[in-house]
């Protein structure tokens, strides 16, 4: 599932494990998320990193741009 996760991360000067500590999740998920190596992602993990990037879940996983 193709996301946005990369480029709002970098936006805030977060490192993948910054963010992994943030959701709860671990650093190896947010590079497999982030390099589209995961082709289903739950929504209480979309929800997780929305909440740690502080940005909505349309505009991380949902957006056409």
């Amino acid at each position: 599932m193709k996301n946005r996760i990369k480029e709002f991360r970098i936006k805030q000067k977060m490192s993948q494990n910054d963010l992994a500590i943030k959701a709860g999740l671990t650093r190896p998920y947010i590079s497999k998320l982030e390099n589209n190596e995961v082709d289903v992602i739950k929504s209480n993990t979309m929800l997780a990193i929305s909440n740690a990037l502080k940005k909505p879940i349309n505009s991380i996983f949902f957006n056409d741009e």
